[in-house]
C-alpha cells in the first residue's frame, strides 16, 4: 500500500512540474525539509530539500518570471519543458527512494507524467491565448503557476488525487486534438 501511495504521490508532483517547473519543486522541497508528507533525507535525493537547492530554485523562479516574455519563444518553451521533465523525474524518483530501495523507475515515470501534463497544458494554453487580448494572455502563466502549486500540494498531502490530475491532462490533450479537427468544419464558401 505504501508503494502505491508513493507512486501516486510521484505521479502528482512530477505532473505539476510539467505544468510549471519551479514553484512545485520549491513546494515539495519545502514540505520535505519539514517532513510533511514527503522526506528525502537519507536518500540519494536528499539535495532536493537542502537549503542551497531551494535557493537555486527560488532564483530560477524569479529569473524565469522576470524574463517571461523572452522565454515565450519556441526555444524558451522547449528549455522550460526540458527543465520540467528533469525536475519531474527527480521528484518522482526521490519520492520512491524515501521508503523503497529501487528508485530508478521514478525517473521514467516522472518524465512520462511531466510530459503528459505538458501536452495537456500546452494544448489548453494555445487555445486560450488565441482568444484573449494580449494583457489577459500575459497573465495566463499565473493561472498555470497556481494550478501547478495546487497539483503538487494536493499530491503530497492526498496522493490518490494525482490520478485525477493525470486524467485531466489527458482529457485536455484529447479535447485539443478534437477541436483541431473541428476548426474548419463549419466554414463553407458561399457563392
Amino acid at each position: 500500500m505504501k508503494l502505491l501511495l508513493d507512486i501516486l504521490q510521484g505521479m502528482g508532483v512530477s505532473s505539476a512540474t510539467g505544468v510549471r517547473p519551479f514553484l512545485p519543486t520549491l513546494l515539495v522541497g519545502a514540505l520535505a525539509a519539514d517532513n510533511l508528507g514527503v522526506d528525502f533525507d537519507h536518500t540519494d535525493f536528499a539535495f532536493l530539500e537542502s537549503p542551497w537547492w531551494l535557493l537555486a530554485i527560488v532564483v530560477a523562479l524569479v529569473v524565469t518570471t522576470l524574463a517571461r516574455t523572452r522565454l515565450e519563444t519556441p526555444a524558451g518553451i522547449a528549455a522550460l519543458d526540458g527543465i520540467g521533465l528533469g525536475l519531474g523525474a527527480l521528484l518522482f524518483a526521490g519520492t520512491l527512494a524515501d521508503r523503497h530501495g529501487v528508485w530508478w523507475p521514478g525517473l521514467i515515470g516522472g518524465i512520462l507524467c511531466a510530459f503528459i501534463a505538458q501536452q495537456g497544458v500546452r494544448s489548453l494554453m494555445t487555445r486560450t491565448r488565441a482568444r484573449l487580448d494580449p494583457s489577459a494572455a500575459g497573465a495566463l502563466f499565473l493561472y498555470a503557476e497556481g494550478f501547478a502549486l495546487a497539483d503538487a500540494g494536493l499530491s503530497v498531502l492526498i496522493p490518490p488525487v494525482s490520478v485525477l490530475f493525470i486524467a485531466f491532462f489527458i482529457w485536455l490533450r484529447l479535447g485539443g486534438r478534437r477541436r483541431e479537427g473541428e476548426k474548419y468544419a463549419g466554414l463553407r464558401i458561399l457563392r
